[in-house]
């Protein structure tokens, strides 16, 4: 429960009702619930009855029956306060927030000056994910209570939501919300401000998944170095084949080219079939210009997926720079068959058959390349045309 909720103190007019209160108060809540259901049989219209029954339903965690118990306080006792707040708070944790908005609206109209209409009414409307109106009613429970952290956390929140950063964050760690200032730490990346993102990462407790976050965030901010030991730690805590690949990233980018092989050898090992951590191998095999083991690994993804159209481009493009244009040609053949290519296709597949002679179709797609190019590869374009020119002399000679 997320709170102690209030408690309607007026004469009792029952034995059952002196019976509920006490089981309430030795938290006896099933022996609660059977004194208040009690004294409701013996009149249905004791509307301090139906409350009481809601609070011990809402303390025995049973939030629909506490909903339905204070829903009938207020229907025999319109607008009563305890029982408007009582039933916002249960909703709240129920999740059913546009409710919890409307019934805490006019507890907080009833008592303005009072911090837990304010407190649960702004936390409705942060879970209703109207923060602007949140704000205001927030800032007001802080200046009713300026010591309480719930208060502080939920006003943090609201400002982060709303993109007010660098207004949320000492609010958040005024109120030692970890989770919030993760969910912080996660609009700073958006935002692009990854040292304040970093900074949180940092202070946080070292989950492997911190570390993960961390260290690629050092990545993408250029410490590749720096993040080598966040990411260590990560896969020394968690050896997924994600961590693994970040890892090998930072070495990467660290040029240490060796270690960067070594760790994703062992990522794929642990995890064969996943086409995109093959791609980033042969991709890095690539660009060590280890062109035949690139064209395995991604000559595998096309196994697996066939149709992976970066597989396919990769493959053809190895493929052609180890001349081995014959099979080059197939594998641009399928990425045509694919559909909707990229106009250089047809250019780099122009050269595998101008490589092996094949000059009418080498032409017909340097030809296919301009007509689709358009000026966006100028030195292709100028190569086609002179190639064009050549060939055409080729064939009036035969």
């Amino acid at each position: 429960m997320r709170a102690v909720l209030f408690l309607l103190f007026f004469f009792l007019q029952t034995d059952y009702q002196e019976e509920g209160l006490k089981a309430l108060e030795a938290k006896q809540y099933p022996a609660a619930i059977a004194a208040f259901e009690r004294a409701i049989a013996a009149d249905a219209k004791d509307y301090g009855a139906h409350f009481h029954l809601g609070l011990a339903q809402s303390m025995a965690g049973n939030a629909a029956a506490a909903i339905k118990a204070y829903k009938e306080t207020l229907a025999l006792k319109p607008g009563l306060y305890e029982a408007e707040l009582n039933l916002g708070v249960v909703l709240i944790d129920a999740k059913q927030t546009a409710e919890a908005v409307a019934v805490l609206r006019a507890a907080v109209e009833k008592k303005p000056g009072e911090f837990r209409p304010n407190y649960y009414f702004g936390e409705a409307l942060l879970a209703a994910n109207q923060f602007a109106e949140a704000e205001p009613v927030f800032r007001k429970a802080v200046e009713i209570d300026a010591n309480s952290v719930p208060a502080k956390a939920g006003l943090g929140r609201t400002l982060a939501r709303q993109g007010k950063l660098n207004d949320a964050e000492p609010l958040l760690r005024q109120a030692g919300d970890a989770d919030g200032l993760l969910e912080l730490a996660s609009y700073y990346e958006k935002a692009k401000d990854f040292t304040s993102a970093i900074a949180i990462y940092r202070a946080a407790p070292q989950t492997p998944a911190i570390i993960e976050r961390l260290g690629n965030l050092l990545i993408e901010s250029g410490k590749a170095e720096d993040a080598i030991p966040a990411l260590e730690a990560a896969v020394k805590q968690s050896p997924t084949p994600a961590n693994r690949y970040a890892l090998a990233t930072a070495y990467l980018r660290a040029k240490r080219t060796d270690r960067a092989t070594a760790m994703m050898e062992q990522a794929l090992a642990a995890e064969p079939n996943n086409t995109e951590l093959r791609l980033a191998y042969a991709g890095l095999l690539r660009d060590q210009k280890n062109f035949a083991s690139a064209a395995k690994q991604f000559w595998q993804v096309t196994q697996h997926r066939a149709d992976s159209r970066e597989g396919w481009n990769g493959l053809a493009t190895m493929l052609l720079s180890l001349e081995n244009y014959p099979q080059a040609v197939a594998a641009f053949d399928r990425i045509v068959a694919l559909g909707d290519p990229n106009p250089g296709i047809y250019f780099l597949r122009a050269l595998a058959y101008d490589k092996t002679k094949t000059y009418e179709a080498a032409m017909a797609d340097y030809e296919k390349f301009l007509s689709l190019s358009q000026n966006k590869y100028p030195d292709e374009e100028f190569k086609a045309r002179q190639r064009i020119k050549v060939i055409k002399k080729e064939l009036s000679r035969r």
